[in-house]
């Protein structure tokens, strides 16, 4: 074995042993024409009830000729097989690369005959080595598509969401079966000025065939589906989503839905079919893209990760499901049968199980180490905190980084446990204690959102004199602002046991008061047992 390859071997296992099952996810998609300050953003959130939250890490490098790479599935750890490496690698750190470079994904699934079990490259090292070795989306995708045409698609459907400071593509991608090297896929520039999102299902359908600028797609991504019987008609009818990922109920209820719930804040003027999202596959289908009302800030799209549904037919906080305290979480399974019917909770954008998430920005006019910022930030999304990640940091921060304590190892010095331990305490009365939570959660991104100029002034000066001196100032702030935000938790964490011990709430004097339920839960109470609670004489 060449050992000029230990180091990304090394960070390849620790990635697939901390993390398996990332199969519910969402992603949002923001050009430039669309936000406020002309920078592209992607967002991604890995939901799993088993993903330990933590922020890799992959330094650049310079491989030998011949150099080979293992490569272990990212879900599972499973060894795949090898692969050539490239003679230059990009350093990593999330998912954005030193070239302002953002993948991200969600699973879809698709036909389940079409997973290749001989294939080398899962969705999971297929993002991360592409991050490793791409410029620009385009490079990326390039990167992605090779690999699995040369050693074979691992996984099952998937969609991708991939930017760079100027471009901002969605591709979806599945295999060809067992045996069948290689995938059939398509990618699409999203349009400038226009913002796009898939959330576990696959959502381009029909595409233009001869638009190299703004349509990629496999060659035979056509003519594949017609041999399998997946779709007849002229190919310019063709549908990617309907020929390799047939709609159900599972995928507008639980997937389509936090699509709509995004269009739907960013275009509250815009009219959705609610019969589809709610599960009719006869409704019509969302737009692959639409134009948000007004240009979007990082602020907003934090706050599109933050969905519940609120203000709609779904609003998970006002369901019998979430108690007298308005809680929008449901514990699994997702769908549950009564008598023999079946019935499902909601599945919103924001969900306990997320072990992190991100909103990676890219801004143009910056040099690419400063430019860069991935937004980071682990466990639920509603009451996480996003950090700001500079792309070229040279490490990651203690509290985020790989090693850092692990799904079975409890750490205060690891944000994900942490911020597991604020989180899960709120969830007893969440109504009233996410309001402190948030309180300290605005105060702290709305300081770093704050701080960007003068923090890439900094930098830009500094970057004027050497790149790395750059670099490591960033290094030192993303570190500072890291440990800063996991102290100040724990702190928090204090002060709501302090506050809410044994159901009680003590005012600011420090007085206990006993506020008792909601009177909408009392009368709820009331109309379900009648008499039976009632004091008699």
């Amino acid at each position: 074995m060449n050992k000029s390859r230990h180091n990304i071997i090394i960070w390849i296992l620790l990635l697939a042993i901390q993390t398996t099952a990332v199969f519910a996810c969402t992603n949002f998609l923001i050009t430039k024409g669309a936000s406020v300050d002309g920078s592209t953003m992607i967002t991604y959130a890995a939901d799993s009830h088993v993903l330990y939250g933590e922020l890799y890490y992959t330094p650049p490098g310079h491989h030998q000729s011949g150099t080979i790479l293992d490569v272990y599935e990212w879900d599972t750890g499973e060894y795949l097989g090898q692969i050539a490496q490239a003679d230059v690698t990009y350093s990593v750190v999330g998912n954005m690369n030193e070239h302002q470079v953002s993948i991200g994904e969600t699973t879809y699934t698709g036909r389940y005959e079409l997973q290749d079990s001989t294939g080398i490259v899962d969705y999971g090292s297929l993002m991360y080595i592409a991050l490793q070795r791409a410029k620009t989306a385009r490079e990326a995708i390039q990167v992605m598509t090779d690999l699995v045409e040369e050693y074979g698609y691992y996984s099952t459907g998937e969609s991708f969401s991939i930017s760079d400071p100027n471009e901002v593509w969605i591709m979806e991608m599945i295999g060809k079966g067992p045996g069948n090297k290689g995938a059939v896929w398509v990618a699409r520039r999203v349009p400038d000025g226009y913002i796009c999102a898939h959330a576990n299902q696959a959502r381009i359908r029909q595409f233009p065939l001869n638009d190299k600028k703004n349509c990629l797609y496999a060659k035979d991504v056509i003519s594949f589906a017609r041999d399998k019987g997946y779709f007849e008609g002229a190919d310019e009818d063709f549908s990617f989503a309907d020929a390799y990922a047939p709609l159900d109920f599972g995928g507008l209820r639980f997937c389509e839905a936090r699509v709509w719930a995004m269009f739907r804040r960013a275009a509250p003027g815009m009219e959705f079919d609610s019969d589809y999202v709610f599960g009719d596959p006869k409704g019509d289908p969302l737009p692959l893209w639409i134009k948000p009302e007004k240009k979007l800030s990082v602020q907003d799209i934090m706050g599109f990760m933050r969905d519940h549904f609120e203000g709609t037919e779904l609003d998970m906080t006002q369901d019998i499901g979430a108690g007298p305290y308005e809680l929008p979480y449901r514990w699994r399974p997702l769908t549950w049968k009564v008598d023999s019917v079946e019935y499902c909770n909601e599945r919103a954008t924001s969900t306990q199980q997320t072990g992190f998430s991100f909103v990676a920005q890219a801004r143009s006019w910056l040099p690419d180490p400063i430019g860069g910022i991935h937004w980071f930030g682990v466990d639920d999304t509603y009451s996480t905190v996003y950090v700001p990640m500079y792309c070229g940091i040279l490490n990651a921060p203690n509290p985020f980084a790989v090693g850092n304590g692990s799904f079975n190892d409890f750490s205060w010095d690891s944000a994900f446990w942490v911020f597991n331990w604020v989180s899960n305490y709120s969830y007893l009365r969440y109504n009233v204690m996410i309001k402190d939570v948030q309180i300290l959660q605005r105060k702290l991104e709305s300081a770093f959102i704050a701080q960007v100029d003068e923090t890439d002034a900094a930098a830009l000066a500094l970057y004027k004199q050497s790149p790395r001196l750059a670099r490591e100032y960033l290094t030192g702030y993303s570190t500072e602002q890291a440990e800063m935000t996991v102290n100040r938790w724990k702190k928090l964490g204090e002060f709501l046991l302090w506050k809410y011990l044994d159901g009680n709430m003590k005012d600011e004097l420090g007085n206990v008061t006993h506020p008792g339920y909601p009177e909408s839960w009392y009368r709820r109470l009331v109309e379900k047992t009648g008499d039976h609670f009632e004091v008699t004489d």
